[in-house]
């Protein structure tokens, strides 16, 4: 058990990839991690989202929101999940504002002890905050690869890549290789 008293926050929202998000739900555990997935609740106490592929329904019951610093930093790491989740997750009700899962990322980028993992689509939510990944070497879906390059990341053409603490694989269908990473790193 190599992750034992590591915690694990993943983003979450509807339109998830069930084979990605159900893999991470098992697998970080297997290494003795706690798993909390993190979501805007908007005044709930917990909200039930459906997959992509399967819709299958999954509940969640923590946010992201109002966390403080001090909690933020008992996680070892955070991980923007493929899929639309992040599409989901980047909407506000203020355009003139950071969305809040975009301006709570960005307070994780700012802890280096917090290793960052985003995977495939999970690269949108960097959109309103690009300095976080500007100048960084990442890989995404292939879809996005001119995004990454207008947000000023160096794209990498691997399906795993780490720079310090940012881990970023390609696709959903890459997750067992991402997650393999991220315990690699933690496990350290």
């Amino acid at each position: 058990m190599s992750l034992t008293g590591k915690k694990i926050g993943i983003l979450f929202e509807a339109d998830y990839y069930e084979n990605e998000i159900f893999y991470y739900k098992y697998r970080f555990p297997e290494e003795g991690a706690e798993v909390h997935f993190l979501s805007r609740l908007w005044g709930q106490e917990r909200l039930t989202f459906h997959g992509h592929e399967y819709k299958v329904p999954m509940e969640c019951w923590e946010s992201f929101e109002n966390m403080s610093d001090e909690e933020l930093r008992t996680y070892s790491a955070i991980i923007v999940p493929s899929g639309m989740v992040s599409d989901r997750l980047r909407w506000t009700e203020d355009v003139t504002k950071i969305p809040p899962a975009a301006e709570f990322l960005k307070r994780a980028f700012a802890e280096k002890s917090i290793l960052k993992g985003i995977i495939c689509h999970g690269l949108w939510l960097t959109a309103p905050i690009s300095e976080v990944i500007k100048g960084r070497k990442l890989v995404c879906h292939n879809n996005l690869i001119g995004d990454a390059k207008a947000y000023g990341a160096i794209y990498t053409n691997e399906d795993v890549v780490v720079d310090g603490d940012l881990v970023t694989g390609r696709s959903g269908g890459h997750a067992h290789l991402f997650a393999k990473k991220i315990i690699e790193i933690l496990s350290k």
